[in-house]
């Protein structure tokens, strides 16, 4: 295999050479830019990673305009489309518009809707800190979403039903926000003042689950076992509702509305549907021990490029088996390929996967350590 490989790349190599000057530049269709620049605006041209769907809403979040708290939700931070690109989007922003003396120079990133914050190609929370000047166009790369690395059901804002694990403080009070307030915070009094002085606490974050985003409130572990009397009000600005009393001990779930308050039963996360934005999809149960994942394929065409092929697109969790997956393109659909699971060219290959499998449908399989065949396919 590893000949077939060199064998190939010497194929393609006098090809690349002869079809672009040592004098120019390669500029991808991508990073072009797509959008009109406008007077006293600053635009950003966000290149999305794969794995975002159309039905994403992109917001852009920083010390600028509030931070995520503020600026999710709002449609002058999201991100609007192009018929140019599906990976690209844009967003204007006005600099007198922003907040405290701020600048894009203190920080800023972006948020999805169905799979949270940004993070970098090592799961860790990704900022960028340009600060063009008004009537630029600059663009910005995303690496990753938060989503790419979830592991289990969990918390944060995302689309995802399979969030991976967040550190609570305490228990915690979920709640499905319907009061059409601004703010919302949140008083206990009882066995002491728990969340201190009117109007209490802020909210802790959100989680979505079945396509309901819950605000929640964590309520300190030093809280644990008292009997209290929450008041939700609208963060001391002459709303708040009636008493509901709650001890401590166990993680509740409410729906509020201006009129008052609701228990509910706690949500079952739903199995996440499988969306097709690239055409079919590969998925790799992963019981080895790398962590890093490429795909390379060849046959009928080399579908992802030189070795080692593409990176994943994202994780997905299936009749609680998870995944990572790979979007294997619309333009490689009905093509043979040979399929080659790696450690992301360092040095581990699974070739059991050179089985040519005809794209017409989405392809499971379980990789493991041991030798190179140490690949299955899964019946789906």
């Amino acid at each position: 295999m590893k000949n077939k490989i060199l064998w190939l790349a010497l194929l393609l190599f006098p090809v690349v050479l002869g079809s672009c000057s040592k004098d120019e530049d390669i500029v991808f269709d991508h990073e072009r830019q797509m959008f009109e620049i406008q007077d006293g605006k600053i635009l950003l041209e966000v290149i999305l990673p794969g794995g975002t769907t159309d039905g994403e809403e992109i917001y852009i979040s920083g010390a600028f305009n509030g931070g995520d708290e503020v600026a999710v939700g709002k449609d002058e931070f999201k991100l609007i489309r192009t018929d140019l690109s599906t990976i690209k989007r844009a967003v204007y922003l006005d600099p007198s518009t922003f907040v405290d003396g701020k600048t894009l120079a203190d920080g800023f990133h972006f948020v999805s809707s169905k799979q949270r914050q940004e993070v970098d190609l090592t799961g860790a929370d990704k900022w960028h800190y340009d600060n063009p000047g008004v009537g630029t166009s600059t663009n910005i790369t995303v690496d990753r979403w938060a989503a790419f690395y979830d592991s289990g059901e969990g918390g944060g804002e995302g689309g995802s039903d399979t969030d991976p694990d967040v550190e609570h403080d305490g228990y915690v009070v979920y709640v499905d926000d319907q009061t059409g307030w601004d703010a919302l915070a949140l008083y206990a009094w009882g066995d002491a003042e728990a969340f201190g002085g009117w109007p209490g606490m802020q909210v802790t974050g959100t989680r979505k689950i079945n396509g309901v985003v819950y605000k929640y409130f964590d309520m300190g572990e030093a809280n644990t076992g008292l009997a209290e009397n929450l008041i939700f009000n609208n963060n001391g600005g002459g709303s708040q509702l009636a008493d509901f009393a709650y001890t401590i001990d166990h993680n509740v779930y409410l729906r509020i509305t201006a009129d008052g308050v609701e228990e509910l039963e706690e949500p079952t996360p739903a199995e996440p549907e499988i969306v097709h934005t690239d055409g079919y999809i590969l998925f790799v149960k992963n019981e080895s021990s790398q962590a890093d994942l490429a795909l390379y394929a060849w046959g009928d065409a080399e579908a992802f490029g030189g070795w080692p092929g593409k990176l994943p697109d994202g994780t997905m969790t299936i009749g609680g088996v998870e995944y990572v997956y790979f979007n294997i393109g619309e333009a490689n659909t009905g093509l043979t390929l040979n399929f080659i699971p790696n450690n992301n060219g360092g040095g581990v290959q699974w070739e059991g996967g050179s089985l040519g499998i005809t794209v017409d449908h989405d392809i499971f399989v379980r990789i493991w350590d041991g030798d190179a065949s140490s690949f299955e396919i899964l019946e789906q």
